[in-house]
């Protein structure tokens, strides 16, 4: 049994690169294994020791856990206080009244998330996954490879890889044979890449120059998929140790403050600085005139609850609830609720290159000869070639084969060409070979990697001939590869040699004194709603920016044809080199980053928020888990990991881009909704508490008790719950929308003076003509149902930026809503409840005033909002 103890993960990086190059020996030694595995006794130890090997998630949050997010809401906080301030004057009804309404609030909002949660988690299930491992019974005994749990795999274990399985942990590869592994998931590199131990004989100066752990020929890492070839592997790290893990762990993290929840902020402060300036005015002014302090008190009290719109969390939360099923149809999961309002603010959108802007696949677009001349000679060799092949197909073998195969192409070659032998695809040489009988001679094959093809060809063939080449001709050939870069082209280099037919087998030596054919071009096509998708964008205010690990030439060569301007493409080499300050200029001047790593596009977003926007980022690997959680907004795709859902804050059911735009939209118009309702109700709440200021310096009773208010806005907002089935003005959808704090509160001191007015006026009609001086019943009631009757109506008239019942007329829900609680509030007065809340019935008299009132309030409204409109303020 093996004594020495595993390498424990002080620096997890630097353990990986120590092993990186390290000879097989000393990668077994350092995790106390050999060739032959654990034994079960071992792996059993380590398992305790380690943990099981899994990243971690989030158990699903409780009810107790939702409510308590849902509590540290500013405007819970802000009818919590109101509800202290019933207590304090001895209104038990008042104060059970709010209470009810902070408890449907926190409701709705927690019933919402585990929605969305559940949701979010079916998209994420994932079937149980086993490795193959190779294991010893006891020290001395035989091993034998067998299949185990993936979840039970442990550091030293000797793991065996093949086509199809999925990197279990994060392994040293000690042997291998053709192995190609995709790890766009951690690197966002577009295509497979080699995989092999390394080898005496290359440079170290080779090795040193390779960019980051990623780029290590030698290791794999969790998460990453096998495309090709086999491979036997020791486990370095496992569970939350692994690379995956480190990045998983950010969608974990507590995300930064959001738009939303700055601007909600901001907003409750703004109330809550009324509501302080506002309750000890009236307290000192009304106690020093009257003298009474207890009916100072009660004064106060009115005007804290005349300030607070106790329905404002429950409308907020409604008009979510209602952005979120709008989205849900149009193919968004919303995972938090929030991100529905910060996905209409949003003016920066992150993307990558790969699957969102592209189809993510290869496809052949053309063939050319050695001078770049257009000619099908290269990609009817490489079609044959990938004919014969044995191995399996990469993306590019799968393009040639779709591309070209025609009808009685195979039966034709399989009569003209035997197939003699294959050098399979070598990671170290980058090119594979085949080899035919033609008659009486043998025709070979080459295809792959430019540089390595052109390094083995000696002529190059001009049309039926091969002529030498020299130097000119390389010259010309590199311009040809680096012509299809610039161009975000791939390119499959095919060269052929004849030979006498003679026995035995092919090998390398032989891919020789090559004549170089041509190159085959490869494109991975833009999504036809790309474009579409982009300008989209870019008329409703969003700035797309592409951050994509592809190289320069590719990204500049998609940005031209989605419509996205690149200017100066900024690889992240220079990101890697600016410090904060720097990058914040670079962000403000580009529009394409390309050769990033996961950490360089977590700088650009927070880069791009720093300097005042409201950033969105598409993501579907586990290096963009960082960015997600840092963005605003943080939207995956379905395919994306695990690791990027959790970060993400929407889930797309379809990675087209055309499906954010539609989103964004609709965040717009929920929350344009939700800011009709904060902005008017705030107003004629400030108005109401400007009339309590005026009455308490004339009137010798509160002209509207406590618990008449509270009733009084609870109506209101009933009438207000159906604002998310609204119309929205076009103008408001095609520009970003954020929380306005200063925007409130002008539009709260020009409405709400103009409802005391009104007020005021109503306020002399019930004293002289209605002689309700000697009567605070009638009085209380005749201002509850006249500012009931006001706020219903000046909804109507605010809600849109031109004439009310033009143009963008209000839908029917919200009309039918507004005629229902203005029923009810002429009612009341006449129901057995109007004795529980001091109401008393009203003269039928009185309906004349309150019919010349209103349409002198409606009218003025809208002169009004005529007049602000042309100063060009924000609607609504």
């Amino acid at each position: 049994m093996t004594t020495t103890a595993p390498i424990s993960r002080d620096d997890g990086g630097a353990l990986l690169r120590e092993l990186t190059d390290a000879p097989a020996l000393t990668v077994y030694r350092s995790l106390a294994s050999s060739p032959k595995g654990l034994t079960e006794a071992e792996a059993a130890d380590r398992l305790r020791r380690h943990g099981d090997n899994v990243v971690e998630t989030r158990p699903e949050a409780g009810f107790a856990a939702r409510a308590a997010a849902a509590v540290r809401s500013p405007f819970v906080a802000l009818l919590s206080a109101l509800a202290g301030v019933f207590v304090v004057v001895g209104d038990a009804r008042g104060a059970v009244t709010v209470a009810v309404v902070v408890v449907l609030s926190i409701a709705l909002r927690s019933w919402q998330h585990l929605r969305s949660d559940r949701a979010a988690r079916a998209l994420q299930s994932r079937v149980r996954t086993t490795a193959s491992v190779r294991r010893r019974a006891e020290a001395g005994h035989a091993p034998l490879d067998r299949e185990v749990p993936v979840e039970d795999l442990v550091p030293g274990d000797v793991v065996v890889l093949g086509p199809g399985d999925v990197v279990p942990a994060d392994v040293r590869v000690v042997s291998s044979h053709g192995l190609k592994v995709d790890q766009a998931g951690l690197s966002g590199e577009s295509l497979p890449v080699d995989k092999r131990p390394p080898s005496a004989s290359e440079p170290r100066r080779r090795r040193a120059a390779r960019a980051g752990l990623f780029g290590a020929p030698s290791l794999c890492f969790t998460g990453t998929s096998v495309v090709a070839g086999t491979a036997t592997a020791v486990v370095v790290f496992t569970g939350r140790e692994t690379c995956f893990g480190a990045l998983a762990a950010e969608a974990d993290r507590t995300r930064p403050e959001s738009s939303f929840d700055r601007g909600v902020r901001a907003v409750g402060w703004t109330l809550m600085r009324f509501t302080l300036v506002m309750v000890p005015i009236v307290l000192a002014v009304n106690g020093a005139v009257t003298g009474d302090w207890a009916q100072a008190a009660l004064f106060a009290a009115a005007v804290a609850v005349g300030l607070t719109p106790e329905m404002l969390p429950v409308v907020v939360t409604g008009n979510l609830v209602r952005g979120a099923s709008r989205l849900a149809r149009r193919q968004v999961v919303v995972t938090r609720l929030n991100a529905i309002q910060d996905l209409g603010a949003m003016d920066v959108l992150c993307v990558d290159k790969t699957g969102t802007l592209t189809e993510d696949r290869a496809v052949f677009a053309h063939s050319v000869d050695a001078d770049g001349r257009v000619c099908e000679d290269a990609a009817e060799y490489a079609w044959l070639a990938v004919r014969f092949q044995d191995a399996p197909h990469n993306r590019l073998d799968e393009a040639v084969a779709a591309q070209l195969a025609e009808p009685g192409a195979e039966l034709l070659a399989d009569a003209l060409y035997g197939k003699v032998d294959e050098i399979g695809f070598d990671p170290a040489r980058r090119l594979s070979t085949v080899v035919f009988q033609r008659e009486d001679e043998h025709l070979l094959i080459t295809k792959g990697d430019p540089d390595e093809v052109l390094r083995r060809c000696t002529h190059l063939r001009r049309g039926e001939d091969a002529v030498e080449l020299d130097r000119t001709g390389r010259l010309r050939s590199r311009d040809v590869v680096r012509a299809h870069a610039q161009r975000g082209m791939r390119v499959l280099a095919v060269a052929a040699r004849r030979l006498p037919a003679r026995p035995g087998p092919y090998d390398e030596t032989d891919e020789l004194a090559l004549t170089l054919v041509g190159f085959v071009g490869f494109v991975d096509p833009v999504r036809e709603s790309a474009a579409e998708a982009v300008r989209a964008l870019s008329r409703h205010g969003v700035a797309v920016t592409i951050v994509t690990g592809d190289n320069e030439h590719a990204a500049a060569r998609v940005a031209q044809q989605v419509g996205v301007p690149p200017g100066e493409v900024v690889p992240g080499r220079d990101v890697e080199a600016a410090d904060d300050a720097a990058l914040r200029r670079m962000v403000a001047r580009t529009t394409v980053f390309a050769e990033v790593t996961p950490a360089h596009k977590t700088r650009i977003v927070a880069a791009l928020r720093a300097r005042g926007h409201v950033v969105g980022v598409i993501g579907d690997g586990v290096n963009d888990a960082p960015a997600l959680r840092v963005a605003d907004v943080g939207i995956a795709a379905e395919r994306a990991t695990g690791a990027a859902k959790r970060a993400a804050d929407l889930l797309l059911t379809d990675s087209d881009l055309a499906v954010v735009a539609r989103g964004v939209v609709e965040g717009r118009r929920t929350l344009g909704n939700t800011l009709k309702y904060v902005k008017i109700t705030a107003a004629s709440n400030f108005g109401n508490v400007l009339t309590v200021l005026a009455a308490s310096v004339f009137l010798p009773f509160l002209p509207m008790l406590p618990i008449q208010l509270v009733v009084q806005n609870l109506l209101y907002d009933a009438a207000q719950l159906v604002l998310p089935h609204d119309r929205v003005d076009a103008d408001y959808l095609r520009a970003p929308r954020r929380w306005d704090t200063a925007g409130l509160a002008g539009f709260m001191l020009l409405f709400g003076p103009l409802s005391s007015v009104f007020d005021l006026a109503t306020f002399a009609v019930l004293w002289w003509p209605f002689g309700a001086g000697g009567d605070p019943a009638l009085f209380q009631t005749g201002w509850f149902v006249e500012g009931l009757l006001s706020q219903v109506l000046v909804v109507l008239v605010l809600r849109t930026r031109g004439a009310p019942l033009r143009g963008n007329p209000p839908a029917r829900p919200v009309v039918l809503a507004a005629a229902a609680v203005a029923a009810v509030g002429l009612l009341l007065p006449f129901t057995p409840p109007a004795g529980l809340l001091h109401l008393r019935p009203l003269p039928a008299s009185y309906l004349i005033w309150l019919v010349v009132a209103l349409t002198a309030y409606g009218v003025a409204a809208q002169l009004v909002k005529t007049r602000a409109a042309r100063r060009r303020v924000v609607w609504p």
